[in-house]
């Protein structure tokens, strides 16, 4: 499945350095926020610039960011952007080595642990917090019968969906638009 700029990860030493939950967060940030500082990036995820100064390092080295000097008012800014829009990877890549399937494995892990949390934190916000948003925020679920071949194309249909609303140009209607974060998994399993 070719999504423009959405990387497909081979090299388990990319899943490694992205496996971290503030280089996972970090990436969240650019994704939402756009290019940024490190002094940027430490505000918005309540970490030291030193901190967060290391964590790029290790993404710039897995080719997940690189630095956008174009953005910089002088010689001492550093901005960072991601390198591609998203980033996918089958675990199955990794059989040949178990190792490596070790690594995509706890990187699949950690993926649904961010997941979980950003749900959770929103269900911990105050009254105050949710009041604003009524009854926008979902969740649903659904029992299929599905081959492999009707899941991937459900897959297909749902990241196009998420796309279309994700690379939708703003209106300019002043409306005050906050980030909200969607996720879709669809798994064989048992009930």
């Amino acid at each position: 499945m070719d999504t423009p700029d959405v990387r497909q990860v081979t090299d388990s030493r990319v899943l490694a350095a992205m496996a971290h939950p503030l280089r996972r967060r970090l990436m969240d940030v650019l994704k939402v926020h756009g290019p940024s500082t490190v002094g940027l990036l430490a505000e918005r995820t309540d970490q030291a610039p030193a901190n967060v100064s290391h964590h790029l390092k290790v993404l710039a080295a897995a080719d997940l960011v690189t630095e956008a000097p174009e953005l910089a008012r002088d010689r001492r800014e550093r901005w960072w952007r991601l390198v591609t829009r998203g980033v996918r990877w089958s675990n199955t890549d990794f059989d040949a080595d178990p190792a490596a399937r070790a690594v995509a494995d706890a990187a699949t892990s950690l993926n649904l642990d961010r997941h979980v949390a950003l749900a959770r934190a929103w269900h911990a916000a105050d009254e105050s917090a949710q009041a604003a948003w009524a009854d926008a925020p979902f969740s649903t679920d659904r029992w299929l019968h599905l081959t492999p071949e009707e899941l991937a194309e459900l897959s297909r249909e749902m990241i196009d969906l998420l796309a279309r609303w994700a690379d939708r140009p703003l209106p300019d209607d002043g409306s005050d638009r906050q980030p909200v974060f969607v996720f879709v998994h669809g798994v064989p399993a048992r009930p």
